[in-house]
């Protein structure tokens, strides 16, 4: 059910990138892949400071092996199509994934973002997998993720304090590199 775009690959990226120092993460885009990602940096910064990325529900907290780590910004160059820039944020809450799903649903409405549901026959619900949501800002089309289950990170994210209890979730805000119009799910 995740979106195209939260794949295996760019997970393991993010990863990656939240060991970075930030000064790198946001000057460093053309140093991945080439001349692809090269120029980025001014836009990822803008990304980084997308208010939805800071929007997280009452009780949420960075995981602990990730505290001070905060928005992290890459730009993935792995296919023949534009490149990818994100801003992505971990987090853990002590609640239930419904909760998760709920606040963002509630806080993407209100600053204007849209809903993709997953067009897929038996597709799992938001609550199982995360959701996703579109908007144009500036004339670039913006998606945002929220993903109830990030892997690829290292160290692993841990809810609530190392309990087991609780959920990690990624929220990540993502646009092709010329602006277009890509959506959640292909």
């Amino acid at each position: 059910m995740s979106p195209t775009r939260l794949s295996t690959g760019p997970r393991a990226a993010i990863a990656a990138a939240l060991l970075l120092p930030a000064v790198v993460l946001l000057g460093g885009c053309s140093a991945v892949d080439g001349e692809d990602c090269d120029g980025t940096a001014a836009e990822l910064a803008r990304l980084a400071k997308q208010p939805m990325l800071a929007s997280a529900p009452t009780r949420a907290s960075e995981p602990a092996s990730y505290r001070g780590v905060g928005v992290t910004t890459g730009c993935d160059d792995e296919s023949a199509g534009a490149p990818w820039l994100h801003a992505d944020r971990l987090y853990t809450f002590p609640g239930d994934p419904g909760d998760v799903i709920t606040h963002y649903a509630d806080a993407a409405a209100a600053a204007d973002w849209h809903r993709e549901r997953d067009p897929a026959a038996g597709a799992p619900p938001a609550t199982v997998e995360g959701a996703c949501w579109t908007t144009t800002e500036k004339d670039r089309h913006l998606l945002l993720t929220i993903d109830l289950h990030p892997r690829g990170f290292s160290p692993e994210p841990e809810t609530a304090a190392g309990t087991g209890q609780g959920v990690v979730y990624a929220v990540s805000i993502g646009t092709e590199r010329d602006g277009g119009g890509d959506t959640c799910w292909h």
